[in-house]
């Protein structure tokens, strides 16, 4: 039996196990991530943050004296990024006294990334230019089609409008959402989105490797991005089921995600044999 420290935080309800790995010696098998994030079985989690030095990751060819945010799916794949799990890994380093300081660089796969500290517990993230593809996609729902746009916002996405907010309530998000694997061979998170009022939107996400979950930061990135092509405007304001995120543009397009995140816990877990 292996025995590992842990925290555990959320981001709007978006909930992962944290682990330190400064040294790079304790890699999660496929095995290992599904039984942490198991709600049953193990701690429970949307996805895994492993924190290692950014020189212990040969896939990393940046600055080796920060911190590399290690993120894995429940179902044990890896992704290059996850918004609201940055914030909840940043907020994690300054709790545990591992990094300091109003903005903290964290090396991620889908590159570097700086982290604002608010004084009112918010954190705001650099998250690059998302890329909107014009060309609609059809997604499938248990029993509706729908057409979307593809947006890559580290990683990919397709994002859907619908109507009104009852429309947005009633998608079967319970089974999986059908994807063309020709046009996203790696999978990919879907946004259903409504538009509230000018500059607010709703939305409810399908993340892959995972289900629906109360959040997505990337995804939710992804539906202004998309938002801010049909109606225009830089300042939106999402819902999420379980919260309140802010994306901010520039006017080249680059995109901030604003939110909060909180550790709400930190033990010790006993992993079965490998």
């Amino acid at each position: 039996m292996r025995t590992w420290l842990f925290a555990k935080g959320h981001g709007t309800g978006n909930d992962f196990v944290l682990i330190k790995d400064r040294s790079g010696l304790t890699d999660p098998t496929r095995e290992d991530v599904r039984f942490l994030c198991d709600r049953r079985r193990g701690i429970g989690g949307d996805g895994l943050l492993r924190a290692v030095r950014a020189e212990r990751m040969s896939e990393w060819t940046g600055p080796g004296d920060i911190w590399f945010m290690d993120y894995r799916n429940a179902d044990g794949s890896v992704a290059a990024m996850c918004g609201n799990g940055l914030r909840v890994f940043v907020r994690w380093l300054v709790d545990e006294g591992l990094a300091g300081g109003d903005v903290i660089e964290v090396a991620t796969r889908a590159g570097l990334r700086r982290v604002v500290v608010h004084p009112d517990g918010r954190l705001s993230i650099h998250m690059g230019t998302p890329s909107w593809d014009p060309i609609p996609y059809t997604v499938r729902t248990r029993d509706a089609e729908w057409s979307g746009h593809p947006v890559v916002a580290d990683n990919p996405h397709c994002v859907v409008r619908v109507a009104d907010p009852d429309s947005l309530a009633a998608i079967d998000l319970f089974h999986p959402v059908g994807l063309d694997d020709t046009r996203f061979p790696d999978g990919a998170n879907v946004e259903f989105v409504t538009r509230l009022r000018p500059g607010h939107i709703r939305l409810r996400v399908f993340e892959r490797g995972v289900g629906e979950t109360l959040s997505c930061g990337t995804g939710t990135v992804a539906a202004a991005c998309d938002a801010r092509q049909e109606w225009g405007g830089d300042d939106w304001r999402v819902e999420v089921p379980g919260g309140v995120l802010k994306v901010a543009f520039t006017e080249d397009g680059v995109a901030t995600l604003t939110g909060p995140a909180v550790i709400v816990a930190r033990g010790e877990v006993s992993l079965p044999d490998a």
